[in-house]
């Protein structure tokens, strides 16, 4: 479980009696995504005819640029982690980290699981030094709108995300 019992309102939409922003969700759909493609490869050379993780990540980023519903978006990440389900270890993780991705489009929070996931696969690949090299590109990656939002929230929910973010 990698969402937390009650929701931070920080990640549901104005529209839903959230604070988050339209461009804000938009921001935090583009860079799971990023962490997500960053570790695809590691499902792909596993699974090179599978296309439903990669698919995964280009629906949403068609979603943040408004050419999808978030309906399709969701639809997407549920195909990648049925992909994920079929493996084991980094090719796992990676296309979890893509369906969690997509999934953001109806959860924002979802943000979180594709980062934590991407950790997961390279730890799982190259080992824990690997993941904490891994956890600091994706926070060189943060644009700065969300900077702060996603530091925090990782600092919350470290702990159900498998303690990925400690480094």
């Amino acid at each position: 479980m990698i969402l937390p019992k009650d929701r931070d309102p920080r990640f549901i939409t104005i529209r839903r009696g959230g604070t988050l922003t339209d461009s804000d969700h938009q921001l935090l759909a583009r860079w799971a995504a990023a962490c997500a493609e960053h570790v695809l490869p590691l499902f792909e050379s596993a699974q090179p005819a599978d296309p439903r993780p990669r698919d995964a990540s280009e629906q949403i980023r068609a979603w943040a640029r408004g050419e999808i519903s978030m309906s399709a978006s969701r639809a997407a990440g549920g195909h990648s982690m049925a992909a994920a389900r079929e493996l084991s270890g980094a090719a796992r993780h990676a296309a979890y980290a893509a369906g969690q991705a997509a999934v953001v489009a109806h959860v924002a929070a979802h943000e979180l699981g594709a980062a934590a996931y991407a950790i997961k696969a390279v730890r799982a690949a190259e080992g824990d030094s690997a993941g904490r090299i891994e956890c600091r590109w994706q926070r060189e990656q943060l644009p700065e709108a969300i900077r702060e939002l996603v530091l925090d929230d990782q600092r919350l929910r470290n702990e159900i995300c498998w303690s990925v973010f400690d480094s």
